[in-house]
């Protein structure tokens, strides 16, 4: 099987040979996808020092689930503001570092190096297999992209989405970035995209259910007529990468779970300029809106408090510091 790479700038007619070199004619093979973000060749899962505390899945890809507590100790807390502060911190890094005509595994070469630095070990390399340091979702790829060698390009719009293991806890966060001259509709898409994301964290409070979240990310996104994505979701996260609570980015009556102070969650919504239906690549990993319209997402980890939410992934420096709602 060939595996595409970026098309030329000169496309051939419709009769011709692809240019992917499957020897078939262009309109019988590539002519309907073009304009779409394409599969390309993943590099070898890169390596993490010995001296690097790393998660139990590291070495073998599998992941062993536990009882975590879901109100966090102060001490567990104290760890996880750092895994935050350094999950925020190489974000904002390679977010900087991406410009048109790299390649996405470019970009998670750096991202991985920002980890090590760090002494953290990035948590999406090898769970449940994943082969990469973060995940890099283009365009009409929703999310679990995996960096590979398709090449970056001017009016793309890029979602890194990083987490971090350090101190024996994970910290995670994303956003999406616009790369070079990017329109104004998808420019429009990321911007109410991130006023989502603060709209479901400006919701959490104690005593209230998680419902309240999604409420408020899915009422914003449809007075814009755009859609959220329901097959993935908001998770409790800790000494284990992904725990048992699950928060919904569109109202659900059904979440009921209430929040307490001392819980910790991501709020990720994806939002899209069309269908929020989704359909799996081959890899099992990257998912990709059902109509082939662009999707953004933005994504902190939050920690319930008495009185509201600390962003445990915000601050100063951050991506995303602040509601542009309240700016």
């Amino acid at each position: 099987m060939t595996i595409a790479g970026n098309p030329p700038d000169v496309l051939p007619q419709a009769n011709e040979p692809c240019w992917c070199g499957s020897g078939r004619r262009y309109k019988r093979c590539h002519r309907a996808s073009e304009g779409r973000v394409l599969p390309g060749v993943i590099s070898p899962m890169r390596s993490v020092p010995d001296h690097i505390e790393r998660p139990s899945y590291a070495a073998t890809g599998l992941v062993e689930r536990w009882d975590e507590p879901v109100v966090k100790s102060d001490e567990v807390i104290e760890r996880m503001r750092h895994a935050g502060r350094v999950a925020a911190e190489v974000l904002r890094l390679s977010g900087e570092f991406l410009r048109p005509g790299i390649t996405t595994d470019e970009v998670d070469e750096y991202t991985h190096g920002l980890f090590i630095e760090r002494g953290a070990y990035p948590s999406t390399l090898n769970y449940h297999g994943y082969p990469k340091s973060l995940c890099s979702s283009a365009n009409e790829v929703i999310c679990h992209g995996i960096p590979d060698s398709r090449v970056i390009r001017d009016g793309d719009i890029m979602n890194l989405d990083v987490t971090g293991f350090i101190g024996g806890v994970h910290g995670d966060t994303n956003a999406t970035f616009l790369i070079g001259e990017v329109s104004e509709e998808n420019r429009r898409l990321v911007r109410v995209t991130e006023e989502c994301m603060w709209l479901g964290i400006d919701a959490v409070r104690p005593g209230r259910p998680l419902s309240d979240i999604g409420r408020a990310i899915e009422e914003h996104a449809t007075a814009h007529d755009y859609g959220v994505v329901r097959a993935f979701i908001g998770h409790g996260i800790g000494e284990q990468f992904h725990t048992d609570i699950q928060v919904l980015h569109y109202y659900d009556s059904r979440a009921t779970t209430v929040m307490r102070p001392g819980m910790v969650f991501t709020i990720e919504p994806m939002i899209t300029l069309g269908s929020w239906q989704h359909r799996m690549w081959d890899d099992g990993w990257t998912a990709v809106t059902s109509d082939g319209r662009w999707t953004a997402q933005f994504e902190h980890t939050i920690l319930v408090t008495e009185d509201g939410a600390e962003v445990l992934t915000g601050g100063d420096g951050a991506v995303s510091a602040g509601n542009p709602l309240s700016l």
